[in-house]
């Protein structure tokens, strides 16, 4: 394998922060995963992503809300679905050129009814028969999951992985109504 082959899974990205509305006031530039972004800014009012998608986080570490970001301006914090104007840690979402799977199970720790999914659903509850979501293994790609359907409410970012229950990727309840695959047109 060449070595321009061996890195070409690398995502570019770069995302700035504006403590005020409109792009206004202090900002900071990101181009990679932050766990703690509390001492280069006290509020977010608006985003701008320049390159790459990102998951922006609430709290630290990658915790509370979730917000999905693709390239574009966010002028203020609703039209990120923000709950306030508090971003603490951001995550840079991988490129993924492959197949998308993930498996979604009624109980926790894998248990009673499952499901495959290799594409986007609108509505959980129409296609698996339950609203409940309580645990997941994705095996390939990059999924969002959405508290409601038609992909609307909190937001979960879904890397590969085993998911033993709803709490795992940071759900305050099993409910997820819809999700959708992060293609790569970051």
């Amino acid at each position: 394998m060449s070595h321009s082959a061996s890195l070409s899974w690398v995502t570019m990205g770069k995302i700035i922060f504006y403590e005020d509305r409109n792009f206004q006031g202090r900002s900071y530039e990101c181009s990679s995963d932050c766990a703690d972004l509390h001492s280069y800014f006290s509020r977010c009012n608006s985003i701008r992503v320049e390159s790459g998608c990102w998951m922006a986080y609430e709290r630290p570490n990658y915790m509370g809300y979730q917000y999905f970001m693709r390239r574009g301006e966010y002028p203020d914090y609703q039209r990120w679905m923000g709950f306030n104007d508090c971003i603490r840690s951001c995550r840079l979402i991988p490129q993924h050129r492959g197949s998308y799977r993930m498996k979604i199970y009624e109980r926790e720790n894998f248990g009673g009814q499952t499901m495959e999914f290799t594409d986007d659903c609108e509505s959980v509850q129409d296609r698996f028969r339950f609203s409940d979501i309580h645990s997941c293994n994705v095996m390939d790609g990059y999924w969002i999951m959405y508290e409601q359907p038609n992909y609307r409410g909190r937001q979960y970012f879904m890397r590969p992985g085993e998911y033993r229950r709803y709490s795992d990727w940071g759900g305050m309840s099993p409910r997820i109504g819809s999700f959708r695959r992060i293609m790569e047109s970051c």
